[in-house]
């Protein structure tokens, strides 16, 4: 793939060595991105890393570490999926140092499995070939170099002699909504790297604009689709259409602000192109918006709800991110799933369509409904604007409750039978009553309403127009806006970390049972952040929420209100239970039918497609 110094021992003539294949490159950090260097590159003494050419400038004695989040290499999982036996390190730059290069392994004191003198020259890259290395339970790679005298640093690649098993076509579809800048701004970054990369002939990005308004231009390396609104899941639905009309192996899912490091593609490309099982695809990893070098998910676990894993790891810790890296190594749970900020997969591997949810859900339904071997990466990660918890709103909780109920009546491994949907909506109903959220039970049980009326009503209303306006109009008190004046004091009776407070307010649904309890109860003011936090919110009356933007909602107890939810929520409850046999049969019947490409070119407006080899569900 890259011409470059063999790796290995010279062979005979008549079989030469094959030149190396980069696997992975350093990452830096990058302006708009992250700009927390403890995640790229650790420096002591006289070291200096300069972001304009990305280059360490060293005086004797200064030291540059790779023990960092984002340029780990993790041996563990290319043993796994990828049977690499072979590894080697290319260094470029100029100068005389100590290299060490270190293994980290679970349970075990790290080995320091090279420790030398190397000389750069300029022009001249270095390739070292490790002996190999042992990892019977995962591990992770990184170096270091000492200076010992003045020179310079400009790059590292992991490589090896093993050549991939394919060379993957990769669609990269990205999905819009009058987004225009935020989209416009990450296809130029996508142009200006395909000028750069190797990969280039393998890599086209198609944007599919649900809003028909982004007017990106066409070129060699992107195609622009004017779509349909039908949210994320009829963007990406679109996108993977797309991808397979041009013949590509491999589509990748990707947010329109390409949140992305440019370079997390080469990283996913290389992964795919040696992986031994077909089906393997890789998702990235979640970065919190507040704290960039906070994970918020490194892939997740539906069970009866979302569940981030790794949350809150401080990527600048390197024991942390190493028990990270190792924990993911195995091979992840069939109820694992990647979100579609970035997610790559083979398409022979997508038996089953996104479900038309409009969004929320539809990449957790298609990771759990195919059966691929979902894998994270080191730097292969995204970074969002705002943490999920901002945007939670009933319309939010609508579409999670509505998918979480879906998922289980449709998809056989997902089945947790009767009691296990009434606890699952239970827990959705008693969460929102203990915080006052009203309007969002009201939600709830629209969401129960509308997945009782079966598969043909997501069908008919893909794009969510009258549900959207009927959300809307029922949020009142739960919606955002400017303080008319100074925030309401705070007020505390009732300690919530006294267990026989907490005692009493769970025994009294959080004071809906005492009288007067609108009188006495707590006053709360807490952030966006912080209004999951239900400990906090025992034996409180009133809370006012505030954002980032510093727009407020309050929100207070109401007996009457909690009564008419309690008596929606119960009759809802009642004909989940006496109809669930028929509907689980209705859901299961249906599911595979609407997440289709018969369904999905019917409702896009799309000819029907030609018969090559068998047809899809």
């Amino acid at each position: 793939m890259q011409d470059a110094t063999a790796l290995s021992a010279p062979v005979p003539a008549a079989s030469p060595a094959p030149a190396p294949v980069v696997l992975q490159s350093l990452l830096w950090p990058e302006a708009g991105f992250s700009s927390e260097r403890d995640l790229y590159l650790r420096l002591e003494g006289p070291a200096f890393w300069t972001d304009d050419t990305n280059e360490v400038s060293f005086g004797p004695a200064g030291e540059l570490r790779f023990d960092t989040a984002f340029n780990l290499f993790n041996l563990g999982k290319w043993r796994r999926s990828c049977a690499l036996d072979q590894i080697g390190l290319r260094l470029h730059g100029a100068g005389r140092f100590e290299l060490a290069v270190f293994q980290a392994l679970p349970g075990r004191s790290w080995e320091r499995l090279v420790n030398r003198i190397v000389t750069l020259e300029p022009g001249l890259p270095l390739d070292l070939a490790l002996a190999p290395v042992e990892d019977p339970l995962g591990s992770v790679l990184w170096f270091t170099l000492k200076a010992l005298d003045a020179g310079r640093f400009s790059g590292a690649d992991w490589i090896t002699p093993q050549q991939p098993l394919r060379q993957p076509d990769l669609v990269i579809a990205v999905t819009t909504f009058r987004r225009e800048v935020a989209v416009r701004a990450s296809v130029a970054r996508f142009e200006d790297f395909m000028r750069a990369t190797p990969l280039a002939p393998y890599l086209h990005m198609v944007v599919v604009d649900n809003g028909q308004s982004a007017e990106i231009p066409a070129s060699a390396h992107v195609t622009p689709v004017p779509n349909e609104n039908l949210g994320g899941a009829g963007g990406f639905a679109r996108g993977l259409l797309e991808a397979e009309a041009r013949g590509a192996s491999h589509c990748l899912f990707m947010d329109d602000d390409a949140s992305v490091h440019m370079a997390a593609l080469e990283r996913t490309w290389m992964f795919l192109a040696y992986a031994t099982d077909p089906a393997t695809a890789v998702a990235a990893g979640l970065l919190s918006a507040r704290h960039r070098w906070a994970m918020w998910e490194n892939g997740a676990l539906f069970d009866r709800v979302c569940r981030p894993q790794f949350m809150g790891t401080d990527l600048r810790d390197i024991f942390q991110t190493v028990e990270m890296e190792m924990e993911s190594t195995p091979r992840n749970a069939p109820n694992f799933y990647g979100g579609w900020w970035f997610f790559a997969f083979p398409l022979a591997s997508a038996q089953y369509r996104p479900f038309p949810f409009f969004v929320r859900g539809d990449d957790v339904s298609f990771s759990l409904a195919n059966t691929f071997d979902i894998v994270t990466l080191p730097g292969v990660v995204s970074s969002q604007e705002a943490d999920f918890s901002d945007k939670e709103s009933p319309l939010t909780v609508y579409l999670d409750l509505r998918s979480h109920l879906v998922h289980h009546l449709s998809l056989p491994s997902m089945e947790i039978g009767r009691i296990g949907l009434v606890k699952l909506l239970a827990f959705f109903f008693l969460r929102s009553l203990i915080q006052m959220h009203y309007e969002t039970i009201a939600a709830q049980s629209l969401a129960v309403q509308d997945v009782m009326r079966g598969p043909d009503f997501f069908a008919a209303n893909a794009d969510m127009a009258q549900r959207r306006a009927d959300l809307a109009a029922l949020r009142k008190v739960e919606a955002w806006h400017a303080p008319e004046g100074p925030l309401p004091a705070p007020r505390k009776r009732l300690n919530p970390e006294n267990p026989l407070v907490r005692l009493a307010m769970k025994a009294t649904l959080n004071g809906h049972l005492l009288p007067f309890f609108g009188l006495f109860g707590n006053r709360l003011v807490l952030k966006t952040g912080e209004r999951g936090a239900i400990r906090r919110v025992w034996g409180a009356a009133a809370v006012t929420c505030r954002n980032d933007a510093g727009q407020i909602y309050t929100v207070r107890h109401s007996k009457l209100a909690a009564l008419r939810a309690t008596g929606v929520f119960l009759r809802d409850l009642l004909r989940l239970m006496l109809r669930y046999p028929a509907l689980r049969a209705e859901w299961r019947q249906g599911y595979e039918r609407l997440a289709s490409t018969g369904f999905w070119r019917g409702r896009l407006g799309l000819d029907a497609p030609a018969e090559t080899g068998a047809p899809r569900p």
